[in-house]
């Protein structure tokens, strides 16, 4: 079975609707919300259980009440403390009791901030449920000590050594804002965080995932590590 993208692109507007990739045991629906920081927030929804999970709440909760719908939501990813990819956190768990989960280190700091209790804490080799669907977990310190990202391994697809096209795709990687097209996350002039965060990147999700993989941003349009991989020197070189 192939990647069933259809007419898929990952490119959303604020307030331009949503966009919907049909995989085999999966539906992912990217939105965008706020117009100032057009952040992405995903809807994974199991074909089989109709179990769901938000990864970032960012903002509008009455974007995303109506897309998540009556299914409910079994949790909320947030995939880094950094108060743009939590603004919607408060209003999403109230109307559905979701699970909150979030990197260790960048815990406390979302509770502070949101005043909602993370109520599971993850980090590398840790999994988030999505019904009969499995997202693994891959710590990513740099942008802030705690980011996560989520690989979700399409089992109907092979591996394929290709380059990232559209039709065959095997990984599903949910970066946040630990990787763009074009460069890793913003450090802010930290250099020793910088370093963290290309280390990371390079290691844990270059070194461990096919070109082939597609990742969906925290911000802005998505791309595939084969499209990406050649510039990792560049980025490096130049320090962000």
């Amino acid at each position: 079975m192939t990647d069933q993208s259809g007419d898929y692109t990952g490119d959303v507007t604020v307030g331009g609707g949503a966009d919907v990739r049909e995989l085999g045991d999966l539906t992912i629906t990217k939105v965008a919300v706020d117009e100032k920081m057009s952040n992405n927030c995903y809807l994974l929804r199991c074909k089989h259980t109709g179990d769901q999970v938000l990864i970032d709440a960012a903002d509008s909760a009455e974007t995303l009440l109506p897309l998540i719908g009556e299914a409910g939501l079994s949790a909320v990813v947030t995939t880094h403390q950094h108060w743009d990819h939590h603004r919607a956190l408060a209003d999403v768990v109230a109307a559905t009791g979701a699970e909150v989960i979030a990197g260790a280190p960048d815990a406390a700091a979302i509770t502070e901030q949101t005043g909602v209790p993370v109520t599971r804490t993850v980090g590398d080799g840790d999994t988030v449920q999505v019904g009969d669907c499995t997202l693994d977990v891959i710590a990513i310190a740099g942008h802030t000590p705690g980011s996560v990202a989520l690989v979700y391994r399409d089992p109907h697809v092979a591996d394929s050594d290709g380059g990232g096209g559209d039709t065959v795709v095997s990984r599903h990687l949910f970066t946040g804002d630990t990787l763009f097209p074009g460069g890793v996350g913003g450090t802010f002039g930290d250099d020793a965080a910088f370093t963290q965060l290309i280390d990371d990147v390079e290691h844990k999700v270059f070194g461990t995932l096919p070109d082939d993989t597609w990742f969906y941003p925290g911000h802005g349009g998505d791309s595939t590590l084969g499209a990406q991989r050649g510039s990792l020197t560049e980025w490096r070189e130049r320090g962000w």
